[in-house]
């Protein structure tokens, strides 16, 4: 009875094996599984469309970048200097000679005594006589004019305008120069000499270790209606000084800055270390445009050997000559331009506010001549 029950069992089994094929057919057969690789297709769509979302982002970023440049042009009108004549303020070479043909070789005498140096003042005249020769000119009009054209023609520059051109605001220009050349006069007559083109000025008293230098810088930018930046307490680091001066630029949205540096040459290590760390902390936020180093006309061959000095640690772009109405050696101007290759930019020649002017080689020769 066991082995027939066994039997009968065994012989009833195949029917649960048909009932649980069935589910598994079911599984099998549901069309979904394969259905879900196009709900998957879709995402490389989604994720190519990102950078579709981002390219107009970036478009966004780039106007500025095109806006600026564009702003450059208006910054540089506002710094555009005035005209000024300043030839009636030079003093006249011909003073003490007839100036005709037979006089000729006593012009070389009167060039080298105004500070042309004798290598210039003899090519200089034998151009003179070149060109008479030439041209016939025996008058001393025509001599003067012959003269004033080779002076001229010699100490025109491309760079004698101060570099205000670049559309990097603020324009800094640092000053320097020797005590009692007219340093502190300059910086106050350019500051009024800017603030008519209509621009904002700031200047940086950095000649700390003299507190006298500061209440006259003071008084001069009050008369050129600049802001001023002064140590908070004597002898404060230069370098901070200047620091201070591009911050106050930069936050009043100022057309130049001018920084006033120390006056001593007794020791060139110095000033140049000086130099090169007012010139690191200016130059972590803004440019130098101009290094202007100022001369005394009336100090001659001295000026020559103060400029090399200067030249040498300062990285001098350019020379601003004062007192050149109180002297007839102007042809300290001709030595630098040529001797040193510096541009002569700026000239003094009087004593008011407004006797200021850029240097321009035909009106400078005119008034040696005339």
């Amino acid at each position: 009875m066991g082995f027939l029950f066994w039997k009968k069992k065994k012989a009833e089994e195949p029917t649960p094996e048909v009932e649980a094929a069935e589910p598994e057919s079911q599984v099998v057969e549901a069309p979904f599984v394969e259905e879900a690789p196009v709900v998957v297709e879709p995402a490389p769509v989604v994720v190519e469309a990102l950078p579709v979302v981002l390219e107009p982002a970036a478009a966004v970023v780039e106007p500025p970048k095109v806006e600026k440049p564009a702003a450059k042009p208006e910054a540089v009108q506002e710094v555009v200097l005035p005209k000024r004549k300043f030839a009636k303020g030079i003093k006249s070479l011909f003073t003490r000679i007839k100036f005709d043909v037979e006089n000729l070789d006593e012009l070389e005498d009167v060039l080298i005594q105004a500070d042309f140096g004798l290598d210039a003042a003899e090519k200089i005249v034998a151009e003179v006589k070149s060109v008479a020769k030439k041209t016939g000119a025996s008058t001393e009009a025509d001599l003067k004019k012959i003269l004033e054209d080779i002076i001229a023609a010699a100490l025109k520059r491309d760079d004698a305008e101060l570099n205000l051109s670049s559309g990097q605001l603020p324009y800094v220009v640092l000053v320097v120069g020797v005590n009692g050349v007219g340093k502190t006069t300059t910086i106050g007559k350019l500051s009024k000499y800017l603030a008519e083109a209509g621009s904002k000025v700031v200047i940086a008293a950095a000649d700390t270790f003299r507190a006298a230098a500061v209440d006259q810088i003071a008084t001069w930018a009050h008369r050129a209606g600049a802001t001023l930046i002064r140590p908070r307490t004597e002898g404060q680091d230069p370098a901070s000084v200047a620091f201070e001066g591009v911050e106050a630029a930069i936050s009043q949205q100022a057309d130049v800055l001018i920084v006033d540096t120390a006056g001593r040459l007794q020791n060139k290590v110095d000033l140049m270390n000086e130099l090169e760390k007012i010139r690191r902390v200016v130059e972590k936020s803004a440019v130098i445009a101009e290094v202007l180093l100022v001369i005394d006309a009336t100090t001659g061959q001295n000026g020559m050997t103060q400029a090399k000095a200067f030249a040498e640690v300062a990285k001098v772009t350019g020379i601003a000559l004062t007192k050149l109405d109180g002297t007839a050696k102007g042809g300290i101007v001709y030595s630098i331009q040529k001797d040193l290759g510096i541009p002569v930019k700026l000239v003094g020649v009087g004593e008011g506010i407004d006797d200021f002017a850029f240097f321009d080689s035909r009106e400078f020769a005119n008034g040696l001549v005339s």
